[in-house]
């Protein structure tokens, strides 16, 4: 038996990243040509790990025959369009990697008006929902344990990044 609620949720989620990791490889490489520079691409490839083993425990220890929760469902669903509107508001400076320029300013537009590492926070929200929608409790507090290591060093790498762009913008 397959649990196609699963299936369905996961081949989306996936979709939806592959198409963002295709917009932020091109928007990095324009960036890049044009002047901005990388700051801890050492770290990236965590991240990439993090989300496909995320995926696959989420396919290799979801039984088959377990109803998803369509509230929490409704959650994700609402997570997308707030990682979507994050992704809107940076336009072609959107990334996935961090990438600076310091004589450029800071977005201040969308949520970035709100906080400062909207994406994290929707990403870590994003991680411990997708698994808890199934009642998968072992794989949403790995990764979301695990995630949160991530994006405490990715957010003080980026925050010394972005200092001296706080400062002119």
């Amino acid at each position: 038996m397959i649990n196609w609620p699963l299936v369905w949720v996961l081949g989306l989620i996936i979709a939806s990243r592959l198409i963002e990791m295709a917009v932020a490889a091109r928007n990095t490489r324009r960036l890049v040509a044009g002047g901005w520079r990388e700051v801890g691409a050492g770290h990236y490839p965590l991240f990439v790990a993090l989300h496909v083993s995320l995926f696959c425990a989420m396919a290799l220890t979801t039984p088959a025959d377990r109803p998803p929760s369509w509230v929490l469902l409704g959650v994700l669903a609402v997570l997308q369009c707030a990682r979507a509107w994050t992704i809107i508001s940076l336009g072609p400076l959107w990334t996935t990697r961090v990438i600076t320029h310091d004589a450029e300013p800071l977005t201040a537009k969308g949520p970035y008006r709100l906080l400062r590492h909207p994406a994290y926070l929707i990403v870590s929200i994003e991680i411990a929902v997708l698994p808890l929608a199934f009642a998968n409790w072992p794989v949403a507090v790995i990764w979301s344990f695990l995630n949160m290591l991530l994006v405490l060093h990715r957010s003080r790498l980026e925050d010394a990044a972005l200092a001296i762009r706080r400062t002119r913008g």
